[in-house]
Order: C-alpha cells, then structure tokens, then sequence
C-alpha cells in the first residue's frame, strides 16, 4: 500500500500510575531520520522508540514528543542528613556561650541551613515504565501510519490517473506518427517538382529520402519502452513494500523517453503532446516525492 511520508498521530492514557502522552509527526525526507524529546527520567527509552518508529515507517524526518507524569505516587523523595544536622546544631550550640546567644535553635531554623535537605528522585522500574509507555507509543503509531495510508491513497489516485492520462496522450502521438513520412513524401515531391519545372522526378530518389527520413524520426522503441514504464508504474502503485524510491527512478526513465521522442518527431501536433506528457510528469514527480 502507498503511504504518504508526512503524517501524525497522538495517544494518551494512564498507564499504571502514569499519565502517558506519545505525539508523532512526520514531513518528507530523502532518508529515515528520527529525533524525539522525552523527560529526563525517559531518555534511555529513546532507543527503544526509535526501532518501534522505524518498524512502521521506512523514510521521512520523524519527531516523537513523549510525556510522562506520576498519578498517584511520589517520584521524589526528601533525605535528610542527620550526620550533617547534628554538627551544626553541635557547632551552634558551642558558639552561642562566647557569643552571648541564647541557646534558642528551632526544628524551623535547620530549613536556612544547606546540605541537611536532599531531594531525590524515586528509582523507576525501567522495564515497567517502558510497558507502560510501549502501549501509549503503539497507539500513537497505529494513528501516525493510518493517516500516512489516507493520504497515500489519495498520492496513488491521482498518480494513477495521470499515468492513463500519458498513456492517453501516447497513443495518440502513436496514431500521428505513422503519417509523418508520407507527409515528408508529398512535401518533398512537391518542393522538387517545383525546382525542376517541367522535368521528370525521380520517384526512387523520393523514395529513399522518405525512408531515411522516416527511419530517422522513428519512436517505436521509445513507445515500447514508455509503455512498459507506464506498466510498471500501475504494478509499483499496488505493491504492499515502499515504493517512493523506485517510483522515483521510473519517472526519470518517462521522462527521458519523452524526451526522445519530442528531439526526434519534429512534427507541432506531437510536440503539443509531447509538452502534455511532460506536465503529468512534472506533477507525477511532485507527488512521487511524498511517497514513502
């Protein structure tokens, strides 16, 4: 099935005590690049999403948002340093005597003194948080690669129908050129009668300038061939891999056989076509750089 490069997706829910949200986007990219941004207390899992990105989505530039907030249970904790306390109610209780201080030191007076006090963040269970965090990720994805498939099926509608519109226009650049060597023919025997007067053509000269002329501008290899490309478009379009890549090498392959065909058949009718042809090209490229 195409997809689309560009995309998005979001999932949210609380998971064992945590409140989960996972957001992904994507834009067009040559190559698969990731970057996210998680909390602190969830970088090591920035590998683990990768591979989890990576397995539904082959190229872009992607960016995961993740974040996570405890419902319910303390993440920090408050140590206090008694060693560190005791010396310096020790310490303020010898000094008070000799500076003339009344010995009036409070519970509240050790919140001003540093160092007594340490914050400390609750070990986390990495395997238990990454489960939890999986599960909102899947979710996100399942929402990223559906709206990727929506707009790649419209990529491929309309890549499909500028594919019959070319094979349109080619068969009647077929249907033309046949005609252009009996043309060049009549063209000629009446420039030559013109110059000679009264004198007799010769017919086996005519003849052999038209079938030079006609092996000249001769496109029959070239149709075989945009036929084949236009073939083998309609199969890529089907397939169930990425495509973006491939797609993107055939349609230099029509458009050089286009081209060919436009240097050889110096003819206005088919050079109009030639110039149509080209136009759905442009804009079959234009859509091929969002595929994946």
């Amino acid at each position: 099935m195409i997809k689309s490069m560009t995309g998005y997706g979001r999932g949210q829910a609380v998971v064992d005590l945590w409140d989960i949200t996972v957001e992904v986007r994507a834009v067009n990219h040559r190559f698969f690049e990731f970057s996210s941004r998680l909390p602190k207390t969830c970088l090591f899992l920035e590998d683990k999403l990768k591979n989890l990105v990576q397995s539904g989505c082959s190229r872009g530039k992607v960016e995961l948002y993740c974040t996570v907030q405890s419902v319910g249970q303390r993440d920090t904790e408050v140590q206090v340093n008694e060693d560190v306390a005791q010396s310096y109610i020790a310490a303020l209780r010898a000094a008070a005597p000799g500076l003339g201080l009344e010995d009036d030191l409070k519970l509240t007076d050790l919140f001003r003194l540093p160092e007594i006090f340490t914050l400390r963040r609750a070990e986390v269970d990495e395997n238990r948080l990454w489960a939890a965090v999986e599960s909102v990720a899947k979710t996100a994805m399942a929402a990223f690669v559906s709206m990727r498939e929506v707009e790649g099926e419209r990529l491929r509608a309309d890549v499909s129908g500028r594919l019959d519109t070319i094979a349109s226009l080619l068969a009647e650049v077929e249907e033309r050129a046949p005609l252009l060597r009996q043309e060049y023919y009549d063209r000629l025997y009446l420039k030559i009668k013109e110059i000679l007067a009264d004198k007799t053509v010769d017919e086996g000269r005519l003849i052999t300038e038209a079938a030079v002329f006609a092996d000249r501008v001769a496109i029959d290899e070239e149709t075989v061939r945009l036929h084949s490309h236009l073939a083998q478009f309609h199969t890529l379009l089907e397939s169930e891999e990425p495509v973006g890549r491939k797609l993107d090498f055939l349609v230099q392959e029509v458009n050089r056989e286009t081209n060919t065909i436009g240097s050889k058949c110096q003819d206005i009718s088919i050079a109009r076509k030639v110039v149509d042809i080209k136009a759905e090209i442009e804009k079959i490229r234009e859509q091929i750089q969002n595929m994946e």
